[in-house]
């Protein structure tokens, strides 16, 4: 089982910048992708951004060059960034951790709301 718990989401304005963290914990040894999705009220959840294991990472195209994702290995837990910065209104979503093994495992969410 991998346990995903989600941060760092809030308000912010048109232009601002936030940075979501999240701690992956339990078998995260065999975990070969992770991904940031976010879902917008009335819209299907949709990939924002991916990373593999060995680094290589894959954007969604309304946020190439605007956002970062990363991931660091801590001891006991492994943790995903998303970095965003010159937000927009639409990014205002519900943004979730996603981490693949054998299974799938998703985060509870956490709000992004950029106010215009």
């Amino acid at each position: 089982q991998v346990r995903l718990v989600e941060s760092g989401g809030g308000l912010v304005q048109a232009g601002g910048s936030l940075r979501l963290s999240c701690a992956a914990s339990g078998s995260i040894f065999s975990i070969n992708s992770m991904a940031w999705y976010r879902q917008a009220p009335g819209k299907q959840r949709e990939l924002v951004a991916s990373i593999t294991t060995g680094g290589s990472t894959n954007y969604a195209d309304s946020v190439k060059g605007r956002f970062t994702i990363s991931r660091d290995n801590a001891k006991s837990t492994l943790y995903l960034y998303l970095q965003m910065n010159s937000l927009k209104s639409e990014d205002t979503a519900v943004y979730y951790c996603y981490a693949r093994r054998s299974a799938t495992y998703w985060g509870q969410g956490t709000q992004v709301t950029v106010s215009s």
